[in-house]
């Protein structure tokens, strides 16, 4: 559904162009410094405007409508608000005849019965990533001094990523991207094997940014072209540092110590200008498509915030159930 998490807990909500976008977050222990300008910088990291992205730009201030009193957490449920404002729905009018293909047009009318906000991508656009962003920047506080780091390397296919950029501008298309996330600091222990393993609830919520295709941990696919004497990552010290880290710093799906280091797929925008071929759902017959609206050239460029606050929160979940989390949160009565 749209909540994930067994200690702390979000629950993402909104539509691209209804009134709001946002998250509530359960499981957030009091006494947590938080303020305004805490979320300034994951946000701006995430906005619109840079080349390549869309021309869509919202003010994306976040409100606190609970679970804050004097600058603190309180414990309670928290819930963070962003409104839509900057919004045209009438781009997207004729896609209730000619879903759009590679969006979840098509799927969301068949699943809803035709009840979906179809505007913008209603509850599937990436516009709901900002509540992840705003959960990100709560679970990057309560990880403390783990360092969490994301960054685009590589978009159409080269690390060369303005040349692709402007290249795919020109040709009025989309291109993806991968995406490579790296965490140190990591503590011994975090995950279990098989269904809660790191990889898969990092996987798990990764999938959760719309537009990833796949995800790779260490040294991913190319294991497979590899011996087990190449693969196998040798323990130098008896805190399990190894020499290599293909394994990227997971093993039996348990952190062991090393630079957890991942990596994602991002496919291209699905709207772009490009004359497309789509089947007419009112007349039954194939059509053209041109996506009018505004869209981005390529979305793999405001994903790395993402990805970072998405590994934040998984890491911030396990951490609390390994009651591992950092003591950064004073009691004020006792301060006094």
């Amino acid at each position: 559904m749209n909540t994930f998490g067994k200690i702390f807990r979000i629950s993402i909500f909104g539509e691209s162009h209804g009134n709001s976008v946002g998250v509530t977050l359960d499981g957030v222990p009091a006494g947590l410094s938080l303020v305004f300008k805490d979320f300034f910088n994951d946000l701006n990291r995430r906005r619109s405007g840079a080349k390549g992205t869309t021309p869509r730009k919202e003010a994306d201030l976040p409100k606190l409508m609970s679970g804050v009193f004097n600058d603190h957490t309180t414990g309670a449920p928290l819930t963070i608000l962003f409104e839509n404002t900057n919004i045209r729905s009438k781009d997207y009018s004729k896609l209730r005849e000619t879903p759009r293909p590679g969006h979840a047009d098509f799927v969301a009318a068949k699943k809803y019965s035709g009840f979906e906000d179809y505007r913008g991508g209603g509850h599937f656009s990436g516009r709901l990533t900002l509540g992840l962003v705003a959960a990100g920047v709560i679970a990057k506080k309560l990880i403390g001094a783990i360092q969490i780091k994301a960054r685009l390397i590589e978009a159409g296919g080269t690390s060369e990523i303005e040349a692709a950029i402007d290249k795919v501008i020109e040709e009025q298309d989309s291109i993806g991207g991968i995406v490579e996330c790296r965490i140190n600091g990591l503590p011994v222990g975090l995950g279990e094997p098989f269904f809660d393993s790191v990889e898969s609830a990092i996987s798990h919520m990764a999938f959760s940014i719309p537009a990833i295709k796949g995800v790779e941990f260490g040294s991913g696919f190319n294991a497979a072209k590899m011996k087990g004497s190449e693969h196998n990552d040798n323990i130098i010290s008896m805190d399990g540092k190894t020499e290599t880290n293909n394994a990227g710093g997971i093993n039996g799906g348990i952190t062991n110590g090393n630079e957890l280091v991942f990596r994602i797929a991002v496919k291209p925008t699905s709207s772009t200008s490009k004359k497309q071929r789509t089947m007419n759902i009112k007349t039954g017959k194939l059509d053209n498509l041109e996506v009018q609206g505004r869209h981005d050239a390529c979305i793999a460029l405001r994903v790395p915030v993402v990805l970072e606050a998405v590994t934040a929160i998984v890491l911030a979940d396990f951490m609390m159930q390994e009651h591992k989390i950092p003591g950064i949160i004073i009691n004020k009565m006792e301060k006094k």
